[in-house]
């Protein structure tokens, strides 16, 4: 019999960075304000939190937050085929979206699986722009391109976002841009000049608190942009946080890579809204998305509240039992402070989604009752942020 003798764990602020790993144009802004921790995004170091996760959460609901989302990369498409390559890669009917506006939209993959879900903006009749979750959607695009017999060039723009979050934080925008910034409707952008700062502001974010975000057009200029915004909020007593994942939940916004990827397809997400079948321009999946439509699907994502003690956001993906059976896994579990229980999302067969089902789940503090609930788990109608 092999004896292992007990060491000390791996710790994982050694792990190597190097120059591979990019840096945002707020990197150093950042840095003075002190984070407490980083992660790797879209190959970018990206700060998740500078101060206790649930004191950044309330800071959130009550004031106003900036966040360094530059590590969203951008996809730029444009040329003369623009607009049809872009449909081409989603399934929502791009025809509805004017210039000017910006859309949430699934990318799709020829069985109907989902590349990516990012918040895409419509710059000019065939320019677009992608901003990505944690993926090569580029590297797919390129592959996508090479076959599609279009006109189109491909890049990654030079667009670096920052989001400005909490009820606070049209008054943050509005010292920054004039008072006509507040008639921005939900989903749309505008083109500005800050103090020579070349910018794009969007009323967007995932928070599910009203916000706005402000893509930097000029990566030269990003500490100028970050304490240009510090200052203006300074009065509103912001503060640099990194992404809440307890107000994403409650919000039901899902994180790709972590509750959905390219094995979900959006009808199990719960996501139909975002699939235009009955458009007549094509896109990547169609036949597919057919065919799982007609035929329904297997299993869902279910919001699930999970009984006893508060418990920390899960790192791994828990399993679900029901009846003493493994039917599923936990991808996104987290305490929520003001509805003073835990809440997460659970992948399970069609018949266990039901509100009210009792399922078992496996937790790192041990085995925990759970109840399906229906999702979001605040402000179901979205009238937060559209507010």
């Amino acid at each position: 019999m092999t004896v292992v003798t007990a060491r000390t764990p791996f710790d994982m602020a050694t792990v190597q960075r190097g120059a591979r790993l990019r840096r945002s144009p707020f990197y150093e802004a950042t840095q003075r304000y002190g984070p407490k921790g980083f992660t790797v995004y879209n190959h970018t170091l990206f700060p998740i939190n500078f101060d206790d996760f649930e004191a950044e959460y309330w800071h959130l609901l009550n004031h106003v937050t900036l966040w360094d989302v530059a590590v969203e990369r951008n996809v730029e498409v444009t040329g003369p085929d623009g607009f049809r390559f872009a449909q081409l890669l989603t399934c929502r009917d791009l025809s509805k979206c004017a210039v000017g506006q910006g859309k949430y939209v699934l990318i799709t993959a020829p069985d109907g699986g989902i590349v990516n879900d990012p918040v895409m903006l419509r710059l000019d009749e065939n320019t677009f722009w992608f901003a990505l979750a944690d993926s090569d959607v580029l590297l797919y695009a390129k592959g996508l391109a090479a076959n599609a017999g279009l006109d189109v060039r491909l890049s990654e723009a030079e667009a670096y976002p920052l989001q400005i979050q909490g009820p606070k934080s049209k008054d943050v925008v509005r010292d920054l841009f004039g008072p006509d910034i507040l008639e921005l409707k939900y989903y749309w952008f505008s083109r500005r000049d800050l103090d020579g700062i070349p910018v794009i502001v969007t009323r967007t974010g995932w928070t599910s608190e009203v916000g706005y975000e402000v893509y930097l057009l000029d990566a030269a200029r990003g500490d100028d942009l970050w304490e240009r915004i510090m200052a203006a909020g300074l009065p509103y007593d912001i503060r640099p946080t990194g992404p809440s994942d307890i107000r994403r939940i409650e919000g039901g916004i899902f994180n790709w890579g972590a509750d959905m990827d390219y094995r979900t397809n959006p009808f199990e997400l719960g996501l139909d809204r975002l699939v235009d079948l009955d458009m007549k321009a094509d896109f990547t999946g169609k036949v597919a998305l057919r065919r799982i439509k007609a035929e329904g699907v297997k299993r869902h994502i279910a919001g699930v509240d999970i009984a006893g003690e508060p418990l920390g956001f899960n790192e791994t993906k828990w399993t679900v039992h029901a009846d003493g059976t493994e039917v599923g896994r936990v991808t996104s579990a987290i305490y929520s402070p003001r509805l003073e229980k835990n809440i997460g999302y659970a992948w399970v067969p069609v018949e266990l989604s039901r509100k009210g089902i009792q399922l078992t789940i496996e937790t790192p503090e041990g085995t925990r009752q759970a109840t399906v609930v229906p999702m979001p788990f605040v402000d179901p109608g979205k009238q937060i942020p559209k507010s």
